[in-house]
């Protein structure tokens, strides 16, 4: 979300989406309030700080990780305070370990995605980081169904051996597909609730993810391809759920909700799936995170977000 309010931040994603709040991310505050810092503050017995060439790992908590727990809790704060008496599904989102991997530095200034040792020891901690921030989240929020998105936009990179090095001048090896199926289902089975994974790459691993444990993938509409089609519509008849990113996640006009949703309908069409399945399958999310948009449109664009599913609830064809 933009701006750095965490009560107002709240208070929109508890009131426009009323629903299916979340737990917002305020990255405008600086280093330990991205998304990248903010994971790293839930690891266990791992630390980084904020160097000129990015995030890198540490021997202790510094100015950096202190940060990144102090936001983390004034967060944590504002949302109990907007879902008194709430009972439903809350999301909690959290990068997954191979963007984690690809976006953090050892020692050395190397990519810890370089080190199979340093990647088990990410999957580890925050698998177990995860469990003690999820279990704060109940207690505060007694009556949650907490839904665990995990963040993956470097995913489809990381697959293709697609990271760059510290010099540049070369790609990290592609991860073996079984090792990322296998550190993503760690993490799944960790939490007793439904997990999404999200991605705003193109050329989403439908499949993996399905094999992972995935109860949804989170994506952006716009970069699907025919490629993809077969995937869905398997995932979707075995019960898979579509956050699909349908609105705008910077400032644009915003059309008529049910043009926005379209697309969905046309795709539902061309896989002969039951459009009767439609509602409870899809998700309308925006396109990405709404850190770059102004606060104005993020509003905007949550309440229209909601707008266009129930369009597709009640006009599935």
């Amino acid at each position: 979300m933009p701006g750095g309010d965490a009560r107002e931040a709240a208070k929109v994603a508890t009131g426009a989406v009323e629903n299916f709040p979340f737990l917002p991310e305020l990255p405008a505050r600086g280093p330990g309030a991205d998304m990248i810092g903010r994971t790293l503050g839930l690891l266990v017995e791992m630390y980084a700080r904020v160097e000129p060439s990015g995030w890198r790992f540490g021997d202790r908590p510094g100015r950096d990780t202190k940060r990144a727990w102090s936001w983390l809790g004034e967060d944590l704060d504002a949302l109990e305070e907007f879902t008194q008496g709430y009972e439903g599904p809350v999301k909690i989102q959290a990068v997954g370990p191979w963007t984690l991997a690809a976006a953090v530095e050892l020692r050395n200034g190397e990519s810890a995605l370089s080190d199979p040792g340093a990647c088990r020891d990410i999957a580890g901690s925050l698998r177990e980081g995860l469990t003690q921030h999820l279990a704060d989240v109940r207690r505060r929020i007694p009556g949650a169904d907490i839904v665990l998105q995990l963040d993956e936009p470097s995913l489809t990179a990381v697959l293709r051996g697609q990271i760059k090095s510290a010099s540049g001048y070369r790609t990290h090896r592609a991860v073996d597909r079984q090792l990322v199926e296998s550190a993503l289902r760690g993490l799944i089975e960790a939490h007793d609730g439904p997990s999404i994974v999200h991605t705003c790459a193109p050329d989403v691993p439908f499949a993996l993810l399905r094999r992972a444990g995935v109860a949804g993938v989170s994506f952006d509409a716009a970069l699907l391809t025919e490629r993809d089609e077969e995937p869905i519509g398997e995932g979707v008849e075995a019960g898979l759920k579509l956050f699909a990113g349908v609105v705008p996640s910077t400032d644009a006009a915003l059309s008529d909700p049910a043009s926005n949703v379209m697309g969905v309908r046309t795709l539902w069409r061309r896989l002969g799936l039951n459009p009767g399945l439609l509602a409870d399958a899809v998700v309308v999310t925006p396109s990405c995170g709404l850190a770059g948009a102004s606060p104005s449109y993020a509003r905007k664009a949550l309440a229209h977000c909601v707008a266009a599913a129930r369009s597709l609830a009640d006009n599935p064809e």
